[in-house]
């Protein structure tokens, strides 16, 4: 387990979101404070502010590969590009966890889409993936980030 694995799972299991937990750890190699990517995150979680969408881990990963690879252009082919990027994350996540939706990942688990995020207990752990996602996340984007670098090192 890599060093950013571990410390994203610590993120999520001191209280931050999953959103929050994955870019949380790439935000200083991206050059982004971590309060502004705890603020920016933040209505990513629990699939999207509770509502059960995409994943929040998923759009953290989306968040970090915009910082570390998209373009401020609004050229249409940069942007298809940096889409590509996008889609094979969502890939590689889906191929991994079955789905990018928050509540299929939750299937069987109790699982409220109330504004207020559950407390946060050992059963809450238990029943949840969601600290292994925030792992399967950050280590997907670290393998696709390194991919990338060396595509373009040769």
């Amino acid at each position: 387990m890599s060093e950013k694995v571990e410390k994203a799972k610590e993120l999520f299991k001191s209280g931050y979101n999953c959103s929050q937990a994955v870019l949380g750890v790439f935000c200083e190699e991206l050059g982004l404070d971590f309060n502004t990517a705890m603020k920016i995150s933040c209505s990513f979680g629990g699939g999207m502010g509770r509502m059960r969408e995409v994943c929040g881990t998923v759009s953290g990963m989306f968040m970090a590969v915009g910082l570390a690879k998209a373009s401020a252009s609004d050229s249409a082919v940069e942007k298809g590009e940096h889409y590509k990027r996008v889609q094979e994350l969502a890939r590689r996540f889906k191929e991994k966890n079955g789905s990018i939706i928050c509540r299929e990942l939750l299937q069987g688990v109790e699982s409220s889409t109330s504004p207020n995020p559950s407390k946060r207990t050992e059963t809450y752990y238990k029943k949840r993936p969601c600290v292994d996602l925030v792992g399967d996340a950050v280590e997907i984007l670290e393998e696709y980030l390194k991919e990338v670098s060396e595509v373009h090192a040769k």
